[in-house]
């Protein structure tokens, strides 16, 4: 099927016979302009179902009032619910929103940075990929061009940088000690990159709550997931039981890996938990849903989205020499049956 060819101000002026300049005046309501030209331009302009280029007119006046967004996914409930926190602060003030997807991989997250760049947003908003770890040159090529630049949630280290994150570290502890305070003690970690704060924090805040309480900080029961998936947590509980580690609770620093032993701990008919009791990042609506429902730490994802939108504002209006610390939100334990050990 043929496309129909986008309407300009030519054609426009081409059918009533005028200048390309009268049609665009027109459209524009100017003052030097007659009514009845205006009206005739209108009635043209809905016959050929012409449609103003608005990202041109607006670029026209150095201003595209877009904000770009690079996530490295859109899976599951936490990007996506940080992408409608985003929109929702954005549209309130006027800004339309680019959306890219880095797919965890650093090229595409340059590529995505080159594509934002040329479409000369406003600002960027960034969480980093799983694969970013020291190519860090394209973000500051973003400074370097005097665009506004905010990470959330996966955070670069990078100077006099801006940032939204959560207190994971807070979150891991909080979760840890409740799972002690049930009477665990070999508590294992599902650890994720730990060149990424988000994973690093959460590791970090498990090792301290078991120093806090006395427990050894024992490297057997850390595995380090490779990918984040839902095979990776099940690989990671098939090896704690396949070399009978003693294990009687885990703490995962993200939710699908968790269910994935979940899975493996029903299989070999390990009840959770009486044997096994689970806590994990982060309140994914299918962790309310799994038996038994799975005790999370709540990142408050769509605050996430509107605190970055709202300090980028600020970081527009108030220009490149503003660089305010990192905002931290406070995580929520949120405890469900899966961690209630003792008793049940």
């Amino acid at each position: 099927m043929a496309l129909l060819k986008r309407t300009s101000l030519a054609d426009i002026a081409e059918q009533l016979g005028i200048s390309t300049s009268t049609v665009s005046r027109a459209l524009s309501d100017h003052v030097g302009i007659s009514e009845a030209t205006k009206e005739r331009v209108r009635q043209a302009a809905q016959q050929l179902s012409y449609r103003p280029n608005l990202l041109a007119a607006a670029l026209r006046k150095g201003h595209s009032q877009t904000l770009g967004v690079i996530v490295p996914h859109i899976r599951g409930y936490f990007f996506p619910a940080v992408m409608n926190g985003i929109e929702n602060v954005a549209s309130q003030a006027g800004f339309n929103v680019m959306m890219c997807q880095s797919n965890e991989d650093v090229r595409r997250e340059q590529q995505n940075i080159d594509t934002l760049l040329a479409a000369q947003v406003e600002g960027i908003l960034v969480s980093l990929s799983a694969t970013t770890h020291n190519e860090l040159q394209h973000f500051e090529q973003v400074r370097q061009q005097g665009t506004p630049l905010v990470f959330f949630d996966r955070a670069a280290d990078l100077a006099d940088s801006s940032a939204v994150v959560l207190d994971d570290f807070q979150g891991a502890y909080q979760a840890v000690a409740h799972l002690i305070e049930q009477g665990c003690q070999h508590i294992a970690h599902f650890a994720g990159p730990q060149h990424l704060n988000t994973s690093r924090n959460r590791y970090l805040g498990y090792q301290e709550a078991l120093r806090a309480h006395g427990l050894p900080a024992n490297d057997d029961l850390v595995y380090s997931l490779p990918a984040m998936t839902h095979e990776d947590g099940r690989q990671g509980m098939e090896q704690f039981l396949n070399q009978h580690k003693p294990l009687d609770a885990l703490f995962g620093a993200y939710a699908i890996p968790t269910v994935g032993a979940l899975e493996v701990l029903h299989e070999r008919g390990l009840r959770v938990p009486q044997d096994v009791a689970l806590a994990c990042f982060s309140n994914e609506p299918f962790t309310n849903m799994t038996h038994p429902r799975l005790t999370v730490v709540n990142q408050r994802a769509e605050q996430m989205g509107e605190t970055a939108v709202r300090l980028l504002l600020q970081l527009l209006k108030r220009g490149p020499s503003y660089t305010p610390p990192p905002l931290v939100l406070k995580p929520e334990l949120i405890v469900r049956a899966s961690s209630l050990h003792k008793g049940w």
